[in-house]
């Protein structure tokens, strides 16, 4: 049984269909993750006990699994009495598991801005809030925002672990036709290259991010 590229054609809307969930968990998992992951970064920073005990967390989160998370939230809280749809705990397993490799990114891009910066700000009264907010972030993204950018699509590409909570995102769109005409090289070579032309899109605004603030660093 020979590629039909005819089969492969008509497969394609409904494989499209499925890209809003897709997006949708992506964008919103990428905002969660690295709110959540520079949160992460600026308490363990304090020092402490909470620091250490952040310092565990993010060490915690990257040594296991995301499925692990996936299936923790959506199978193991509803003994609790928290039960959350599949599509909250998608986005919520996907901003957890990647906010421990944010928070080492953002670590990375912290560190490497000169200690003088917040030793300035400490010196003109200004609060620790405002400084994290309009001295250390700015800075750090100059500094973060390739690997950061490498991070999101890494995110991109975990969607398709929420199938397994049946939510209807495009690998389970594809899944669903293959299952019904048992022809799966046509639907999965489809998501497949949606999905590297969404990695694609992601790289160039990038990319482009990285000129921008090049240019706002030059000036």
């Amino acid at each position: 049984m020979g590629f039909d590229l005819d089969f492969a054609l008509a497969s394609v809307p409904a494989i499209l269909g499925a890209i809003g969930m897709t997006l949708l968990v992506a964008v919103t998992s990428c905002f969660g993750a690295a709110a959540l992951g520079f949160c992460l970064e600026i308490v363990r920073r304090r020092g402490g006990f909470v620091g250490l005990g952040v310092r565990f967390l993010i060490d915690f989160i990257r040594a296991t699994p995301v499925l692990v998370w996936l299936y923790c939230l959506y199978f193991i809280l509803p003994f609790y009495g928290v039960r959350l749809s599949a599509l909250t705990v998608g986005i919520a397993g996907l901003s957890l598991y990647y906010s421990g490799y944010l928070a080492e990114v953002f670590k990375a891009g912290i560190d490497a801005i000169a200690k003088g910066q917040q030793e300035a700000a400490r010196a003109l009264g200004i609060s620790r809030l405002d400084t994290v907010v309009f001295v250390i972030a700015p800075q750090m993204l100059r500094n973060i925002a390739a690997p950061m950018g490498n991070y999101f699509v890494s995110i991109l590409k975990a969607t398709p672990y929420l199938a397994v909570l049946a939510v209807p995102e495009m690998l389970g769109a594809a899944f669903d036709i293959a299952s019904d005409t048992y022809r799966y090289a046509e639907p999965l070579t489809v998501a497949g290259i949606i999905f590297l032309a969404l990695a694609l899109a992601i790289s160039q605004g990038v990319k482009w991010l990285e000129k921008r603030l090049a240019v706002s660093t030059v000036r």
